[in-house]
């Protein structure tokens, strides 16, 4: 455990240790949620084009999806585990580029990995049959690691603390999928209408 701790450490301070002010602006606006709103913006407008009016039943369970990796990774993980931030940790902070205010306390797991991964998880799912949005998948990945390499960048994570998020969002994104098949698949058979599942 002693070995992983000092690599997690280890490749935390390698990569805070290669900054400049233009990444260090670029990965604020990344680890922000305003910067992304156009890529929400679209998604949300695909989602319509696809599901028409039901596509608020997607955007619920979109919703649903954020809510749980959220307080999931800070009540089933954060106040447990209790691992301090590296930048509230007594031997790592000083050794550490800060950008930014540092945070809550504890780091394990992040919760913007497992809201980004719950996310990519989800809609990786909602629209791997639809041909003609096959490159979404990838800009969801794209979206998701920026995110957790910019929390580590920060100084606010170590990589432990994202993956573990990856790990933790991507299960609850694919749970929660899960039951918007089953929800939207009772719907429809109610309704008598024939549409394609997501």
């Amino acid at each position: 455990m002693e070995s992983l701790i000092h690599l997690d450490t280890q490749i935390l301070l390698f990569i805070n240790g290669h900054h400049s002010p233009f990444f260090d602006s670029l990965m604020l606006a990344i680890s922000s949620k305003f910067f992304w709103s156009p890529l929400y913006a679209l998604l949300i407008y695909f989602i319509f084009k696809e599901k028409k009016w039901y596509g608020f039943l997607t955007l619920i369970f979109v919703a649903l999806t954020i809510t749980a990796s959220d307080q999931i990774s800070v009540h089933a993980f954060k106040d447990v585990f209790m691992r301090l931030r590296p930048c509230h940790q007594p031997g790592v902070s000083p050794l550490l580029h800060m950008v930014k205010h540092c945070g809550g306390q504890y780091g394990f797991v992040s919760s913007h990995a497992a809201n980004s991964f719950s996310v990519l998880a989800f809609l990786t799912f909602f629209f791997r049959h639809r041909n003609k949005y096959k490159w979404v998948k990838w800009v969801l990945w794209i979206w998701a690691l920026l995110i957790i390499y910019s929390r580590v960048y920060l100084g606010v994570h170590y990589p432990g603390d994202v993956l573990g998020g990856a790990i933790v969002g991507y299960l609850i994104g694919l749970t929660i999928y899960y039951f918007y098949q089953l929800t939207e698949a009772s719907i429809f058979k109610q309704e008598g209408l024939k549409q394609d599942i997501g």
